[in-house]
């Protein structure tokens, strides 16, 4: 990453001491309003005006009564920076995020904060993640987790997957769409000597209507050709469960 990277700007320093109303960056959950936390909820209801991507305040259009900035990737720089201008003008306001953006939202995170001029205060939400941690029945304590959310050269995070299956701990990985979505993965994994049998879940749309979950093998899901990868969402979860593990 390079030093002015959002994300690394996110993650520089602790939160600033609250000595003005800050703003609010807001999980609100992996899609099913259900697992939407009432700090959440009474932050949104309160709110002047929400920044977030699409998919996101889409979630949340029924909470209370604000001014809503809706983000895409092409224009999310102009919207942030509307967003910063209504704070300035003394509104209160709250950025959505998938999730809980301390899962995989510190890209967007970082923006927020340098749109603003004072304090962000991140509020945590239940993750896919923690939901696909459930469904496969891997505990974190003996989980690698891993993003893979992020520009630049992997080789090195699939070294480190491979390593923990090695010393018997589980993988959940957060897909990058759409060039390495679970069979790039798992192609990747087997490279590095991993056994095939090795079982994994791909976890899909999780508490949506749609949610879906393929049992498989590292093996198996390495054969899926490159021509099928279309068939899996962007909001996908893979997790690999280590044969031997270090109970």
């Amino acid at each position: 990453m390079t030093p002015d990277n959002p994300a690394r700007h996110a993650a520089s320093s602790p939160e600033r001491d609250q000595q003005t109303e800050p703003v609010y960056a807001v999980g609100v959950g992996p899609g099913d309003e259900a697992f939407l936390t009432q700090r959440a909820h009474h932050l949104l209801s309160d709110a002047d005006i929400v920044v977030g991507f699409d998919t996101v305040v889409d979630r949340i259009t029924d909470i209370g009564d604000p001014e809503i900035l809706r983000c895409s990737y092409d224009n999310q720089t102009a919207r942030l920076a509307e967003f910063g201008e209504r704070i300035a003008s003394g509104k209160r306001g709250v950025a959505v995020l998938w999730g809980d953006p301390n899962i995989s939202g510190y890209q967007f995170l970082g923006r927020v904060e340098r749109a603003v001029d004072r304090p962000v205060r991140v509020v945590p939400g239940i993750s896919s993640v923690q939901i696909a941690a459930s469904r496969s029945r891997i505990p974190f304590e003996h989980a690698t987790f891993a993003s893979l959310h992020r520009r630049g050269d992997l080789a090195g995070e699939f070294d480190r997957l491979a390593d923990s299956l090695a010393r018997g701990r589980h993988l959940v990985v957060i897909v990058r769409p759409y060039d390495w979505m679970p069979p790039d993965i798992a192609r990747a994994i087997l490279e590095r000597g991993v056994d095939s049998e090795t079982p994994a879940l791909v976890l899909e749309e999780l508490t949506l209507p749609d949610e879906s979950i393929e049992r498989t093998t590292l093996g198996e899901l390495a054969a899926v050709e490159a021509t099928a990868q279309d068939r899996y969402s962007d909001r996908t979860i893979l997790t690999v469960r280590a044969t031997d593990t270090d109970d």
